[in-house]
């Protein structure tokens, strides 16, 4: 039997896994009575008669006060033999704030205050959730059909778990450099694609722009030794407990030479099976959507 603990900070994608889990065959139950935990242990490990064979527990901040027996609760289901697996899902604080505004609900523990302090709170009270937990998902970058795909890894098709999730990610300096980022990366240095007439209306996930700004040697250069210093940073992020992390990287307006080069770095570091990897463009039409609206005015 597989038993899994699905918890989390409030906001993080909680109830979004277990309808995935239920999707995939698992008997869900979310925020079952934690005083009822050791009976509902007891239930499916001998009053099933086998019947049940994939379970999906929720266990979060709801259940008030009784979270202060939850880790005795736990110690206690672990002596009678029965396995279990703690899944957290996490988020920054800035990306649960935006989803509390964006759904303009109220967060469990910010009662009529500010949902910042609710967070803090919660992040508090899950800590040994978070300690003991055999899998945490940061969900601050992740689209819903990349965390089904990172559930599907570990729950159904059980493959091995990758605890860093990488973004790399381009941007243009001109809207702001993302706030998420954990290391930024300035590429203005090269030849600008923007100022070649045939080259302005591309982007570079086009050809002729990723050639013509890989035909440098800064370029080459700049992508071997970021590739060099990302491959000694991984492990050590690794050690540490790190679970997200946002490479950035910049040029003025986000569609040819920061684009080029989040690519190129993205092919080199998917050839690793140590962490999970995705890519993403945030500005690469910005230019466009701008010049229509000036057309317009």
């Amino acid at each position: 039997m597989r038993f899994v603990i699905v918890t989390g900070m409030s906001g993080a994608g909680k109830s979004s896994a277990l309808k995935m889990l239920e999707d995939a065959g698992y008997f869900c139950v979310d925020n079952l009575p934690i005083p009822l935990l050791g009976k509902f242990a007891q239930f499916i490990t001998e009053g099933n008669s086998g019947s049940i064979q994939k379970v999906a527990l929720g266990v979060d901040i709801r259940s008030g006060r009784a979270m202060e027996g939850l880790e005795e609760t736990l110690e206690e289901i672990a002596m009678t033999g029965l396995e279990y697996e703690i899944l957290f899902l996490d988020a920054n604080d800035e990306v649960l704030v935006k989803r509390y505004k964006e759904t303009r609900r109220t967060h469990p523990l910010s009662r009529t205050g500010r949902v910042e302090n609710g967070i803090s709170e919660e992040r508090k009270k899950l800590e040994f959730l978070r300690k003991h937990a055999d899998y945490i998902i940061d969900t601050s970058q992740l689209l819903t059909r990349e965390l089904k795909g990172e559930l599907d890894k570990i729950f159904v098709k059980n493959q091995g778990f990758k605890s860093l999730m990488i973004t790399i990610l381009s941007f243009g300096f001109k809207y702001g450099i993302p706030s998420d980022s954990d290391l930024v990366f300035d590429v203005r240095f090269l030849p600008n694609p923007y100022y070649l007439d045939e080259l302005r209306p591309l982007s570079g996930n086009d050809a002729p722009v990723s050639d013509y700004v890989m035909s440098f040697e800064a370029s080459q250069v700049f992508l071997d030794k970021l590739e060099d210093m990302i491959h000694f940073l991984i492990p050590n992020y690794i050690l540490e407990g790190k679970n997200q992390l946002v490479v950035s990287i910049g040029c003025t307006g986000g569609k040819h030479r920061s684009v080029t080069l989040a690519n190129g770095l993205y092919q080199r570091l998917s050839k690793s099976e140590e962490y999970g990897l995705r890519i993403e463009h945030r500005d690469i039409g910005k230019d466009a959507v701008r010049k229509k609206i000036e057309e317009s005015r």
